[in-house]
């Protein structure tokens, strides 16, 4: 892991607020369907970064 436990977690908590926000703003058409995937893609990625479980790059699990 590249944080501690502590970070991660509030990390996790802002992620989830963050997802809730992109759905929501899909839902009333501010993003299409492929701008919401995208955002939700890498952001979900950076989680999996810092839980060392992606590599840019790199094969991934």
């Amino acid at each position: 892991m590249k944080v501690s436990q502590e970070i991660y977690k509030e990390i996790d908590r802002l992620y989830d607020q963050y997802e809730r926000e992109v759905k929501e703003a899909k839902r009333m058409g501010l993003l299409t369907d492929s701008t919401a995937r995208t955002y939700l893609l890498h952001s979900s990625n950076f989680l999996k970064w810092c839980r060392n479980d992606f590599q840019p790059g790199g094969r991934n699990k």
